[in-house]
């Protein structure tokens, strides 16, 4: 601000006290550049928050209807008990400065917020980020655990596991951040540029999901007595499709929010280059990420099993915006077709090798997640741009880039570490805690309440009321069709085994 005073007190030259009138002036356009950028996150926060909607809608849709609202409340959940523990522990876990490289230690219940370089939208807007990790996880465990594994696992996970995740690499304080703060060394030289979160985020809660899926075992069903692969089809590909397209609509805040700021010039005054145009960029990279990928999973898997699958090409546009979320303001828009195009086929692959493997995750969230994410950090260190790099994560000379674009090697190693790291540290923290779980009996349910459905056993009855029989029918003979209606008989619609069989 004071170089804004400096270049106004000369042009009021003729006016008394010019340069106190220039500092006013000059005063209120920062107040005016807090006020953008807080709205602008705040408004990117909502957003975020909103894919909660769309995860809750993906989730009941891929499960069976017998288990549409346990899978409800878990979303629900996700975000109540996430609130509360990223409040009280979460929040300082993962930005509380100054403080060391593992883990911050200031802003326990917010004390001490706000300040000049924390608000409350920067609570607000990680807190939706620390429920998405959770939300992850639970489409992975879906249709057979406990209601109060959710419970503990979710508190777990957003108050400490995630948060110290995000201080590692997003923290100004975190040991491999990008941003880290000056006069701090940098992870061979460059950091960790995961701008969005493929790893902090995605592989979070991809690799706790992996770990709670492999402890429990598949659902009942999933694999017949040879081993084969057997499909339990989720209910409702419409939920399937609203859950996607709200997803879409969010990532527009996941991705261009995580600049936090909009109201930043890059260029001289009067300059068409500032951080608008990088949040621009960075929506149009996410979307053509996604687009490619849904694409390359639509022809894929079409040579794969013959069919036009909507459910499959909602999966492979997922796991382009999973991929695209770690470099998505750091590289081109013609990049972002490669990422999506490899994000599908990493996600097709690893959902070979989890039938292979008999490996059952309901929402394939291990696969698309933890796979697409690990990718996304992989094509971040080959494709990022040294003029973007350098505007994102100012401050720096000399600092690596892209492997492809010029840039040498040590962003790619750099982001290795994150992997590995990511890896050993969600393995420590959440394979003990489910296996605890199950050893203490608080994991699975049993297999009776697996078989009737959960919103049977453990939720007072289902979602959707059927009623078998039409009573248009005189004779009181059974028309075979199912009609939604109140009755004392209540009725899941079922595949015949006919069709549950010939599915793979």
């Amino acid at each position: 601000m004071s170089s804004c005073s400096s270049d106004l007190a000369p042009l009021l030259g003729g006016v008394a006290n010019s340069s106190a009138a220039a500092s006013y002036i000059c005063d209120q356009f920062t107040d005016v550049g807090f006020a953008i950028d807080n709205t602008y996150l705040l408004f990117s926060a909502y957003l975020v928050f909103s894919m909660q909607l769309g995860f809750a809608m993906l989730c009941a849709g891929s499960v069976r209807a017998k288990n549409t609202m346990n899978i409800m409340l878990t979303n629900v959940i996700d975000a109540a008990a996430g609130g509360l523990f990223y409040y009280l522990f979460g929040f300082a876990f993962a930005f509380g400065g100054p403080s060391n490289g593992f883990i911050g230690k200031h802003f326990f219940g917010l004390k001490e917020v706000p300040q000049p370089s924390f608000d409350y939208s920067n609570f607000l807007y990680q807190w939706a980020f620390a429920i998405a990790a959770a939300g992850i996880t639970s489409g992975s465990i879906a249709e057979r655990t406990q209601f109060v594994a959710y419970l503990i696992y979710s508190s777990f996970l957003t108050g400490f596991v995630y948060p110290v995740v995000s201080h590692w690499f997003w923290s100004g304080d975190g040991w491999a951040a990008a941003g880290r703060n000056a006069g701090e060394s940098l992870l061979f030289k460059s950091g960790v540029i995961d701008f969005a979160g493929s790893g902090v985020v995605h592989m979070v809660g991809g690799i706790a999901g992996l770990w709670g899926a492999l402890i429990e075992g598949p659902r009942i069903g999933r694999f017949d007595h040879a081993g084969r692969s057997v499909a339990l089809r989720g209910h409702s590909a419409t939920l399937v499709v609203l859950g996607t397209f709200l997803l879409w609509f969010g990532w527009y805040g996941f991705n261009p929010g995580s600049f936090n700021t909009i109201f930043k010039t890059y260029g001289p005054s009067g300059s068409i280059h500032g951080q608008w145009s990088a949040v621009g960029r960075t929506a149009v990279t996410t979307t053509l990420a996604g687009c490619t990928a849904a694409l390359t999973t639509l022809f894929g898997k079409r040579l794969q099993t013959g069919h036009w699958n909507v459910v499959d090409v909602c999966n492979g546009l997922l796991g382009g915006f999973a991929a695209i979320t770690s470099g998505c303001s750091v590289v081109d828009p013609w990049a972002a077709l490669i990422c999506g195009f490899v994000s599908a086929w990493v996600l097709i692959g690893f959902n070979k090798l989890a039938a292979t493997l008999k490996f059952d995750d309901p929402l394939e969230a291990a696969q698309l997640h933890g796979g697409c994410g690990a990718w996304g950090i992989i094509f971040t260190a080959l494709f990022a741009r040294e003029k973007y790099v350098n505007e994102v994560y100012p401050g720096r000379q000399g600092r690596p880039y892209g492997l492809f674009m010029g840039g040498g090697g040590r962003l790619l190693a750099a982001h290795i570490v994150q992997i590995l790291v990511i890896t050993g540290w969600v393995s420590c923290t959440m394979g003990p805690l489910f296996f605890a779980l199950h050893k203490l009996g608080l994991l699975r349910i049993s297999s009776e309440d697996e078989m009737a459905g959960m919103d049977l056993t453990r939720h007072g009855g289902f979602a959707y009321v059927y009623h078998d029989e039409d009573p248009s029918l005189d004779d009181g003979s059974s028309s075979g069709g199912f009609m939604v209606k109140s009755s004392a008989v209540r009725v899941e619609p079922r595949t015949t085994p006919a069709a549950a069989t010939s599915q793979v």
